[in-house]
């Protein structure tokens, strides 16, 4: 039985969760459209280049969950998967889900998007297992601070370790698939690490390796 890990954004979906979320939250008037859609872009294009800083963008990404209750926000997380999740997520993703599961693989989700966001997304994909950025929570509320180990390069390594220690796993015939160089430290630790419609550092990285590259989009 080997240990299945997928990356979520641009890789199992065929978009970015989190951005999503933001142009999500701006289109239903819960935050400040323009200046929300600047900084949601900026912060992608700086996790494109390679250049993010995490704790920078947790600041700006939480700050919305602190602002609203839970009952609120679960309503508002139920319209996202209807009109923004469900329409990106393939059919190859499925199916490439579904033989993991035929093979009775453990299937991992692993992912920098916070929990909020992520945590119904695999729910939906029938992925029982995912670690992901975790909002702090505090009295049923978000405090817009980040809980623990960002989820993020080298984070998403820790995070792992931390995992594999509690459930008693291993690396020993694991899958990692990925669309992002950002998940090098990850790619280069698996037994068969798969990039997937990657970037273009990934891409050359994955071709230089032998890696398999290859589509999840219909």
């Amino acid at each position: 039985m080997a240990l299945a890990i997928f990356d979520l954004d641009n890789t199992l979906l065929n978009g970015d969760s989190d951005y999503l979320w933001g142009q999500f939250l701006a289109q239903q008037g819960r935050v400040d459209a323009k200046h929300y859609e600047k900084e949601n872009q900026r912060f992608y294009d700086e996790y494109v280049a390679g250049d993010l800083d995490i704790y920078e963008f947790l600041e700006f990404s939480l700050a919305p969950l602190s602002q609203m209750k839970m009952d609120e926000l679960n309503q508002l997380h139920n319209q996202f998967m209807k009109e923004c999740i469900r329409p990106v997520i393939t059919t190859r993703s499925r199916a490439l889900i579904q033989q993991h599961v035929d093979q009775d693989d453990t299937l991992l989700i692993i992912t920098a998007t916070n929990l909020f966001i992520t945590a119904p997304i695999a729910e939906e994909l029938g992925i029982p297992n995912i670690l992901a950025t975790e909002p702090e929570i505090i009295d049923d509320r978000y405090s817009g601070k980040v809980s623990g180990i960002p989820c993020f390069r080298e984070g998403k390594v820790e995070r792992l370790a931390t995992w594999l220690k509690e459930t008693g796993g291993n690396l020993a015939d694991s899958y990692f698939y990925s669309d992002s160089h950002n998940d090098l430290p990850l790619l280069e630790m698996v037994k068969k690490p798969i990039a997937v419609d990657p970037d273009d550092t990934l891409r050359s990285h994955a071709e230089m390796k032998g890696w398999n590259i290859i589509s999840l989009r219909d």
